[in-house]
């Protein structure tokens, strides 16, 4: 096998795709060493930011600058892409003076910009340039220029987008995440944002999975046990809650029937019960309750509020059947 197809060598295919990543990941680690106040000037025009984050950039740039929108929108900060070209022929209407710009350019020459910055000067829209070239049109017509890392493409004939695409990317992410940081966007609140697929199922809390009203098993402290396994059985959980001045005193399980067999037809409710049982609050997540179950062996919990009254039951069916693990 030719040694420049092999799969093994400093030539091969397994040492071209680890030179690519040694080269991209050392782009990374100088441009983390070069931050300076330039960059916090960005996240402060970010953060300041009353209308929207327009991104722009064409080619690659623009296929970075639209995934760097969508996650600056997935974080709690309103953004949107918009194409240099598109924004010549009436899409500049879009960007009005409450949105900060951020503009992606490796030459920072990129002509079909041209209409797109002379309109952020036009109405003093803030612009933050992302460029290698900071003496170059875009980076001398920015507020905030945060240059690329001066590092080889990737590529073997070393002109292809690679290594300044992926710190691109790497530096919108690292703005994102600061302008999450500086607003103190929290995990509840990409909830929000992310209500479907995978993510969506871990971020669920327990209130919007847990069985209320008559759907709940619970009984009187008092209630004989032939009455405690009628609503047992009814309910479908196979278990049942022990209310006692409208707080939860204790709960009901197979594992308390098998305890107590010998007496139970003469028992009450309460005296078979298991008190001060494991109980959550309805804020929680889906998926640390989902832990509590597996971890204690159980199939459902009692969701309390903070004066233990019942507002709930989760089951781990319900967890699973979302999505959750």
């Amino acid at each position: 096998m030719d040694s420049t197809t092999g799969r093994s060598g400093e030539d091969g295919d397994l040492g071209q795709l680890a030179r690519v990543l040694r080269t991209e990941a050392a782009a990374l680690g100088l441009m983390a060493e070069t931050l300076g106040p330039e960059h916090v000037a960005a996240v402060d025009l970010l953060a300041g930011a009353r209308g929207r984050i327009i991104v722009s950039g064409i080619g690659k740039s623009g296929h970075v600058g639209a995934k760097i929108a969508a996650t600056f929108a997935s974080t709690g900060a309103p953004a949107q892409f918009v194409h240099p070209t598109e924004a010549s022929h009436g899409d500049l209407g879009m960007i009005t003076p409450d949105d900060v710009t951020l503009v992606i350019s490796n030459s920072g020459e990129t002509s079909e910009l041209s209409d797109l910055i002379t309109y952020t000067r036009r109405f003093a829209i803030p612009l933050i340039a992302i460029t290698r070239k900071g003496g170059s049109t875009l980076g001398q017509a920015a507020d905030v220029t945060l240059l690329l890392p001066d590092a080889p493409e990737a590529c073997a004939i070393g002109v292809a987008p690679t290594t300044s695409t992926t710190a691109t990317i790497a530096l919108g992410d690292a703005l994102a995440v600061a302008l999450m940081h500086r607003k103190g966007f929290r995990r509840e609140d990409f909830e929000v944002f992310h209500p479907g697929g995978k993510l969506g199922a871990q971020l669920m809390k327990v209130e919007k999975l847990m069985h209320t009203g008559e759907a709940l098993p619970l009984l009187p402290p008092d209630a004989p046990m032939r009455e405690g396994l009628l609503t047992m059985t009814s309910k479908g959980f196979g278990l049942a809650g022990v209310v006692e001045g409208g707080k939860l005193a204790g709960i009901i399980t197979d594992g308390d029937l098998r305890r107590n067999l010998d007496r139970l037809m003469d028992a009450t409710a309460i005296e078979v019960a298991t008190r001060a049982p494991r109980t959550v609050g309805p804020g929680m997540l889906a998926s640390e309750a989902l832990k509590i179950m597996t971890e204690r062996k159980i199939s459902a919990l009692f969701v309390v509020d903070d004066d233990r009254r019942v507002l709930g039951l989760l089951h781990i069916h319900d967890c699973l059947r979302a999505g959750v693990a």
